[in-house]
Formats: structure tokens, C-alpha cells, sequence
């Protein structure tokens, strides 16, 4: 893969990781006194740091750092910083017109979008897409879309999941602390069950399916619930991948029932796992799917996708939004969903192999990495107590600290904090990711 990444209309950034200052340097420092000065404390950053260019697999700082990224902005810029493609498509958009809201006055780009996601998502039937701007704007309208399809009002959401943080996808997320704490009350109608999660349980897909039926069917008037909604592979949760047959299971009881079935591909969507859509690794063909994160790189987007007799039945205005579907982050989109089906799923599963197998090396020798997993471009690597397998939050805070003082971005997670979590863009170069890992390791191997 290539050793250098253009940014439009600037220059080639050099694909090395460089530390001229210690992270974060004193020009990040003084940007960031400014934050505590004009920004709410509730914003918070996980490395302090404050960027001037991206590209590749790198991102600089204000004090020319240069730090291998690891983390994609959160599983957004798949396709890579500033990709060229994504660039222009979305600077000629920009010079002809940034808004007229589609809801107003129409514009192609909407209707482009929606096509391309009609077919690229998974399913062998008519579609409908609406396109809105944040996975938790996405997940809402797929609620409501779900309630009036079916008439009913309850939603079942899993164990560890993570959905946003509006009123109603904070009700669906499992994590109190950051995310919902002092932040209540919730949306009501929200119930919850247990996740297949292999290397806690133990459990098969099938025996993990029966539990959580089980819980729903004691819970719920199952003539009462509108959807199920889960994230294939989660991901705030821990990149938790379920075992086979669990999703399957789930999705033949939704079927039973006339339960929609709602697949959060937020952060599992476009290339990132190795196929375009997770839900493709486990054979299911949800009733929606419902996307953002890595669908316009790195600009506002998102959309929910479903059997086209779902998504037709809100009445003709009960979908919509301001911002939703902007010209410009169509645009984006369209190039970047061009950039996946030009070889970025198949990328994606190269980078899957180069992590896993340095990790699993890893792993022999560590009795504190406790799993390793994950599929395509979205590796976990969960950390115990060597002696009690506890789940370890403190070391992993530690890990996740010294690879930010060497350079390279890595991102936390799991509902006990003890995962960290890498999202490398598919653009990064091999040598800067073996680089990023190695990074990992000792950092892992001095804590």
C-alpha cells in the first residue's frame, strides 16, 4: 500500500509516525486551555491533541507530530483523511449550492444516495432510504418507522448496546457512565436482553438465542413489540461478535412474531469488517439497516434502509429533518461508497489478518490479554486480571495512555472499560500499522 497521502490542495503527507514534542505538545496545550475556557466540560477528548492534517494512516498536530491513527475518528474516515475522491466530489457540490433542504426543494444527489444504499445493503428485495445526520438521528427515525409499520410501541435492545445519546437511544444503550448518568428520565417501552458474548458464556449462537427468546417472551407482550434492535458486532460495548447462529435465531423469531428487525450497522457498516455490511458475515437480512459513521468520509450523514412496505408506512411528512441528506455530504457519500466497491472490503480483511495474527502472538505470552477478536478493520483485544480473568479497566487505561505518549491513537471501550479497540483506516499503509502495533504491544508489555 502506498507510503503517502495526498490532502487536496495541500501537501503529501509523509506516512511515518514523528514525535518532535511530547503528546500533547505545548501548542496543543495552549489550544487546549482555550477548550476549558470556551468549551462545555462535558466534551471531553481522548488524547488531547489538536489536528492540522490527516491522511493515510496519519494524523499531525499543532506542534507537527505526527501520530499513526488507529482509530478513524471512530470508525468514519474508512476510506482515509481527505480521501481524494471524497474531496472532490464534495468541493464541486459545494461550489454549486450547500442547501435547499430536500424536504423544500429536491435535489439528485438524495435520490443517488438512496439507490446506491437500496443496493448495496443486503437483501434480495424493494427498498426505501431516508437519509438523516447522526447514527442517533438514524436510530430514532428507524424506531419510529418500525412503531408505525407494526402499530406497536415496544423496542427490545440487547446487553452492552450502544445506540447514541438522545433521549430514546440512551434508553437503548446499556452504558450508564458516560453516557447516561444524571441524564434521565428515559424513553419508556425500551427492554432489554442478553447478548451472545462467547468469551464470557461460553454459550453456542443456539443456546445464547434461546436465553435472550426467552427473556424477551417473559419480559414483553410479544403482540406489543414493534422491533429488535442490535448491532451485528457491537461496538461501544466491546466489539463483542456473537457466536454463529445467534443472529439467525434472532431474526427468525422477529419474523415469527411480526417483530421488526433492526440491524445498527453505525460503526460495522461500509468495508469495515470485511464485508460491506456485518449482518453479510452472520447470513441475515435485516427488515432495516441503519448506517452513518464511515458512509460520507468523515462528513455529517446517515440513513436508514429497509423493506420498502416498512419505510413506506409513516405518512408523508413524518420523515424529514433540516440538515438531513445535505447536498455536500451526498456527494461525499457517493464517492466514498465508489471508494469501498474499488477494493476497501477486500483492504479491509488484509488489515484484519495483519492485526489479528500480531495480537494472537501476543496473546501466547499474556495471560492478561484475555481475547482477541473481531473481523475485517475492527479488532479488540480485551484485558483481564492475569489471576481471576476479572475484566481490567485500570491497565487498559494505562496501555491506552503509553501508546498515546508513543504516537499512536487507540480507542477504549467495553462496558467495563477494559477494551481497547482499533479502527485503522483502510487507507493505512502495512508497515505503519505493524509500526502502530508493535507500539501496542510494548506498551501492553511495560504496563
Amino acid at each position: 500500500m502506498t507510503m503517502e497521502a495526498t490532502i487536496a490542495g495541500g501537501p503529501v503527507l509523509e506516512q511515518v509516525r514523528r514525535l518532535r514534542t511530547a503528546v500533547p505538545g505545548p501548542a496543543s496545550q495552549a489550544i487546549l486551555e482555550r477548550k476549558r475556557a470556551a468549551v462545555a466540560s462535558g466534551v471531553g477528548m481522548t488524547l488531547p491533541v489538536f489536528v492540522t492534517a490527516a491522511g493515510g494512516g496519519v494524523i499531525v498536530d499543532a506542534d507537527d507530530n505526527s501520530l499513526i491513527d488507529l482509530g478513524s475518528g471512530i470508525a468514519v474516515t474508512s476510506v482515509g483523511n481527505a480521501h481524494p475522491g471524497v474531496v472532490a466530489a464534495a468541493s464541486e457540490q459545494l461550489a454549486r449550492f450547500t442547501h435547499t433542504c430536500f424536504t423544500v426543494t429536491g435535489y439528485e444527489g438524495y435520490v443517488d444516495v438512496c439507490e446506491a444504499l437500496n443496493r448495496v445493503t443486503p437483501g434480495d428485495f424493494a427498498k426505501r432510504s431516508a437519509l438523516f445526520n447522526s447514527g442517533a438521528e438514524a436510530v430514532e427515525n428507524a424506531i419510529k418507522i418500525a412503531r408505525s409499520y407494526t402499530g406497536r410501541s415496544t423496542v427490545v435492545a440487547f446487553d452492552h448496546a450502544y445506540h447514541g445519546r438522545t433521549n430514546l437511544t440512551m434508553a437503548l444503550t446499556a452504558k450508564s457512565m458516560p453516557y447516561k448518568r444524571g441524564f434521565g428520565p428515559f424513553a419508556g417501552e425500551v427492554h432489554r436482553a442478553p447478548l451472545s458474548y462467547p468469551f464470557r458464556d461460553g454459550l453456542s449462537g443456539e443456546e445464547a438465542a434461546r436465553i435472550a427468546i426467552e427473556r424477551i417472551s417473559r419480559q414483553c407482550e410479544l403482540d406489543d413489540v414493534a422491533a429488535i434492535i442490535i448491532e451485528p458486532i457491537q461496538g461501544e460495548g466491546g466489539f463483542i461478535v456473537p457466536a454463529d447462529g445467534f443472529l439467525p435465531a434472532l431474526v427468525a423469531f422477529a419474523r415469527e412474531h411480526g417483530i421488526v428487525f433492526i440491524s445498527d450497522e453505525i460503526q460495522t457498516g461500509f468495508a469495515r469488517t470485511g464485508a460491506m455490511f456485518a449482518s453479510e458475515h452472520f447470513g441475515i437480512e435485516p427488515d432495516i439497516i441503519v448506517t452513518a459513521k464511515g458512509i460520507a468520509g468523515g462528513l455529517p450523514l446517515s440513513a436508514v434502509t429497509g423493506r420498502a412496505e416498512i419505510m413506506d408506512a409513516p405518512h408523508a411528512g413524518g420523515l424529514g429533518g433540516t440538515y438531513g441528506g445535505n447536498p455536500v455530504a451526498c456527494a461525499a457519500a457517493l464517492a466514498s461508497i465508489a471508494a469501498f466497491e474499488d477494493g476497501l472490503v477486500e483492504r479491509a480483511q488484509e488489515l484484519g489478518g495483519l492485526m489479528l495474527g500480531r495480537l494472537a502472538e501476543a496473546q501466547r505470552g499474556d495471560a492478561r490479554i484475555g481475547d482477541v477478536r473481531g473481523k475485517g478493520a475492527m479488532i479488540a483485544v480485551e484485558l483481564v486480571d492475569a489471576e481471576t480473568g476479572r475484566p481490567d479497566a485500570a491497565l487498559t487505561s494505562r496501555v491506552a495512555a503509553a501508546a498515546h505518549a508513543q504516537g499512536v491513537v487507540v480507542l477504549t471501550c467495553g462496558t467495563d472499560g477494559n477494551v481497547i479497540r482499533l479502527l485503522p483506516p483502510l487507507a493505512i499503509g502495512d508497515d505503519l500499522l505493524r509500526e502502530g502495533l508493535e507500539v501496542l504491544v510494548d506498551a501492553l508489555a511495560a504496563a
